[in-house]
């Protein structure tokens, strides 16, 4: 998988994302098929909570870029279906509906799942059926 970048001959107007706190997978789908990029949140920890009896809140920093690498990732899309185990997708979303109201956003939750079943997923949630047959199944 591609790591922060997009090929430019590949722009698909649907994509799927699966979030958590230290990766998004994105996987940009058409009627042409599908690519796939991973952005990687830079934290200085992959803990999400500290040790007990420390100041402060108890919760690790956060990348605050990450949701602007995901958005830019997400740039040649119009709509998005976002999944994942936490809280990172709705965060991801209340983002996308700020940045770009225009956007078409689902969200559902998920466990961890394969790429494969995350494309399977995508497939369903925009009716793509197989690659190269419109409205295959």
């Amino acid at each position: 998988m591609a790591e922060d970048h997009i090929s430019d001959d590949v722009v698909h107007a649907h994509a799927i994302v699966w979030i958590d706190h230290l990766v998004a997978k994105i996987f940009p789908m058409g009627r042409t098929g599908v690519s796939s990029l991973t952005v990687h949140a830079h934290l200085k920890s992959p803990q999400l909570h500290h040790k007990a009896n420390v100041i402060g809140s108890g919760k690790a920093d956060e990348d605050s870029s990450f949701f602007k690498r995901v958005d830019d990732a997400l740039k040649p899309c119009n709509e998005v279906t976002i999944i994942g185990p936490g809280n990172e997708k709705s965060a991801l979303m209340r983002h996308l509906q700020r940045t770009r109201p225009g956007l078409t956003l689902r969200i559902e939750t998920t466990d961890h799942l394969t790429d494969n079943e995350i494309i399977a997923l995508g497939k369903r949630h925009f009716r793509l059926g197989e690659w190269g047959i419109p409205g295959g199944s």
